[in-house]
């Protein structure tokens, strides 16, 4: 099964954004995360919606952040992002009427439940700028280069 990474992916791309001169193209975002143009709209529409990002259109257009990342929560992009699962399907149900099955199940599915709810509370607290101590990034210049950070 192939995980979800919308959420590091957007992370990255718009920390980037901070870095860049000007506005980023989607893409030159595609380029930098390895998928296409598409997808990159696709995404960055949601976090337009809520206010995080702004696009402009025409020539220097692209995306550029809405808000400084001081005020960027982890939280606020996980929503962006259509709250993507954050633990892989642990629950199996090939066997619903077996008694053992319905008792892991039970457990598994409160235990997720507690460690989902642990980790929402920290996207909260965790801004942009937070994961960017210490962090020297090269400023970019409206295109992205060939290299993947």
């Amino acid at each position: 099964m192939r995980t979800d990474s919308r959420l590091s992916r957007v992370l990255h791309a718009l920390i980037h954004l901070k870095q860049a001169e000007g506005p980023l193209t989607s893409e030159a975002l595609g380029e930098m995360l390895g998928t296409n143009a598409v997808v990159v709209r696709r995404l960055f529409g949601g976090l337009r919606d809520s206010g995080l990002v702004a696009s402009e259109k025409g020539h220097g257009g692209g995306w550029a952040l809405a808000q400084p990342l001081e005020k960027i929560t982890l939280l606020d992009v996980y929503r962006a992002v259509g709250e993507p699962p954050l633990f892989s399907d642990l629950v199996s149900e090939d066997h619903p009427e077996c008694l053992v099955e319905q008792a892991v199940n039970a457990h598994l599915s409160a235990t997720l439940r507690d460690a989902e709810a642990v980790m929402l509370a920290r996207f909260e607290k965790l801004t942009l700028a937070m994961l960017m101590r210490g962090v020297k990034l090269p400023v970019l210049r409206g295109k992205a280069s060939r290299k993947r950070s």
